[in-house]
């Protein structure tokens, strides 16, 4: 494994992306009608071949990602890798799920008047605009209000008022935006890896290169990347002292999705111990500050995008979709059965019982991490990392997409060590959960366990000595366009200036 270059790995990975999309074409995530005839429905043979180069397409991606993250590559070299791995998505049709569909039908109903948080999709004349995105919804949000908050739907508004709410034309800006939010996410990473003494080129390979990013956000098309791109922003604006430009920016993620509410607890804290005064003045300020700023755009944001204030009812509804990846609900599902079949009780109540245990869990790590980032023991951004990751394990609905939101802020803290091996393990083995239609098969989750296995031992070998190259860290001149050998230094060489590695960990 050692003997793959960079540029090597650059080309099997451009190589794996390129099948992946090809395949996709016959049995990507389809529209139900296309107009314009480009992504429609093919025979059983051509659908066998394109499973068939789809998931070797995927493979050799994820095993390019893998050996690239051991080559050691420089920032200049992965920004161009990231350009040659995302260039054949662009033109792809929706891989690995259906949502964008739903986010074109809800830009349609909020442009003509229907209020997205009381009706689902089903409301559009399926003749008319954003017709037949609606018609290709995933039957379980067909009649779902839409949980995303209003600045999402103004850019999805304006999707279906510049497309007409065509197919094709909606799906490929709605592209644009995912690219969008790519270039923010990696602009940010770089430079919360030089505010963390972290290597930014090992930082863009766990949260910008990652499999699971490109499928998920740049061909599936998932708001969650857009939603990670503000929310790191704004910790690289509080992290330099305009922590109210930060606040302000987590204030538009939160009106993507909700779950970037979490930054403003550690942007709070890194303002509360930059302030001055006494200490109660100084807490006061860090609670209270980002807070206020975020809340006023969220009001701000409300209004002028005239969806209204439905947005803080419907944050429940992903909650009331069982996914097999969440552990709460699979609990709460046998335990309410088990009731059921035992004692004949209700087993509603008890699944959502668990549930809520789970998100009282979540919700008291998430407290601990804000302690020991407030007391110092915790860098705040990379706790903040660790308690998105914590969120999303303990949730009721968990998708393969959601362990974004804690990769992307770890890849630029994390450094070497456990929490960063764990959530490339799991990247790697998450791409696999999902068919490229957007459906989840059992064979998927047999993928995803061997992959994660296969990745463990990988990674005990790695520690073992036997593959890990040099620990390689930032120096002066790790800035983004720079590249090759002074951008790094063998902290495995002897140098008695430099503090011990541990206490950097």
């Amino acid at each position: 494994m050692g003997a793959w270059s960079a540029g090597g790995c650059r080309r099997l990975g451009a190589a794996g992306a390129a099948a992946a999309v090809l395949g996709g074409w016959a049995v990507g995530a389809l529209p139900a009608h296309d107009p314009w005839g480009l992504w429609v429905p093919h025979g059983t043979a051509v659908r066998a071949a394109g499973y068939a180069l789809a998931y070797a397409g995927l493979t050799a991606l994820v095993v390019a990602w893998w050996l690239y993250g051991r080559a050691g590559a420089g920032v200049r070299h992965t920004l161009v890798t990231l350009v040659w791995w995302t260039a054949p998505f662009v033109l792809a049709p929706p891989l690995y799920s259906a949502d964008v569909y739903s986010y074109l039908a809800q830009g349609t109903m909020v442009l003509e008047g229907h209020d997205v948080y009381s009706v689902g999709p089903s409301v559009l004349d399926p003749a008319g605009p954003g017709g037949d995105a609606a018609a290709s919804v995933g039957g379980h949000w067909t009649d779902t209000p839409a949980p995303y908050g209003p600045f999402f739907l103004v850019l999805a508004r304006g999707t279906a008022w510049l497309t007409g709410g065509t197919i094709v034309p909606g799906v490929l800006l709605m592209r644009l935006i995912a690219l969008g939010a790519l270039a923010l996410i990696a602009w940010a990473l770089l430079r919360l890896a030089r505010e963390h003494g972290r290597d930014g080129g090992a930082a863009l390979w766990l949260g910008a290169l990652n499999p699971l990013l490109l499928m998920h956000v740049v061909g599936g098309l998932h708001n969650d990347g857009l939603m990670a791109g503000l929310m790191l922003a704004g910790a690289v604006f509080a992290l330099r002292g305009r922590w109210v430009t930060g606040s302000a920016l987590i204030g538009l993620a939160m009106m993507v999705k909700s779950p970037a509410a979490v930054a403003l607890l550690f942007v709070g804290v890194v303002v509360g111990r930059a302030a001055s005064g006494p200490l109660v003045r100084r807490v006061a300020k860090g609670l209270l500050g980002p807070g206020a700023v975020a809340g006023a755009v969220v009001v701000a944001v409300t209004l002028l995008g005239g969806t209204g204030f439905g947005w803080l009812g419907t944050q429940g509804v992903a909650g009331r979709i069982h996914t097999a990846l969440s552990a709460s609900s699979d609990l709460g599902l046998v335990l309410g059965e088990l009731g059921r079949l035992l004692f004949g009780t209700d087993p509603d109540p008890v699944r959502s019982a668990v549930q809520n245990a789970g998100l009282a869990a979540a919700l008291a790590l998430i407290a601990v991490l804000a302690h020991r980032s407030a007391t110092g023991r915790t860098p705040p951004v990379h706790a903040l990392g660790l308690a998105l990751v914590a969120l999303v394990a303990l949730s009721p609905m968990v998708q393969p997409w959601y362990l974004l939101w804690g990769t992307v802020v770890l890849a630029a803290t994390a450094g070497t060590g456990r929490a960063r091996d764990t959530v490339a393990v799991l990247s790697a083995a998450l791409v696999y959960e999902t068919q490229p239609s957007g459906s989840t098969p059992v064979y998927g989750f047999v993928l995803a366990g061997l992959t994660c296995a296969l990745g463990v031992l990988l990674v005990r070998r790695d520690a073992a000595g036997e593959g890990r190259g040099p620990v390689r860290e930032v120096s002066g001149d790790d800035r983004p366009g720079r590249d090759g050998p002074t951008a790094v230094r063998d902290t495995t060489a002897p140098d008695a200036t430099a503090p011990d590695a541990t206490a950097r960990a």
